[in-house]
């Protein structure tokens, strides 16, 4: 497994491992201390797993937390997202820098997202599960949902929006999630 820097994002890794595959199907390590210490993260931080199954079409996101926010790893274990991360953290380099990843089953390439980013994806097939390994426990009074279509990040979803949330369809663009926190 290997950790690659992520140009677009600052203190953002794509997480490649080297599945073995023969005749039965593959075999790979989706996570690695080591690789992730190796970037100067803390492996321990982790303490949630979590996962999802989305089917084809739909757009969960573009989520955050506030407060202290939340680091996490993103994998798609089965299937094939559109994955998508927005840099919100104002003190940093790539703030409102995008940054947009293939990730799937067949690669099970993994995403570390910094805390401050927003995320969200689009399942590409007709099941997605995305796995999530999480470095805060999750307090849904902290959650932040913008507009997955807000204009200024002009997302390029790969395919017509088939389902959303209320939570996700009803979100206010980034500008007044802004006015509001500022508030």
């Amino acid at each position: 497994m290997k950790a690659i820097e992520v140009p677009e994002i600052d203190g953002a890794f794509l997480l490649e491992p080297t599945p073995h595959t023969d005749e039965r199907g593959f075999f790979c390590r989706t996570f690695d201390a080591e690789v992730i210490r190796s970037v100067g993260l803390d492996p321990n931080a982790f303490v949630q797993d979590s996962v999802s199954r989305t089917v084809r079409g739909v757009v969960r996101g573009l989520h955050l937390r506030s407060g202290a926010g939340e680091a996490k790893l993103v994998r798609c274990s089965h299937g094939k997202i559109f994955d998508v991360v927005v840099d919100l953290r104002p003190a940093s380099p790539t703030y409102r820098n995008r940054a947009f990843f293939e990730l799937s089953g067949d690669t099970q390439r993994t995403v570390y997202i910094p805390a401050g980013c927003a995320h969200g994806f689009q399942s590409l097939t007709e099941t997605a599960d995305t796995s999530y390994r999480i470095d805060r426990p999750h307090d849904p009074s902290e959650d932040v949902t913008i507009a997955f279509d807000d204009p200024e990040f002009a997302i390029p979803w790969p395919l017509p929006v088939t389902s959303m949330s209320p939570r996700d369809r009803e979100a206010p663009r980034l500008a007044e999630v802004l006015k509001l926190q500022r508030g």
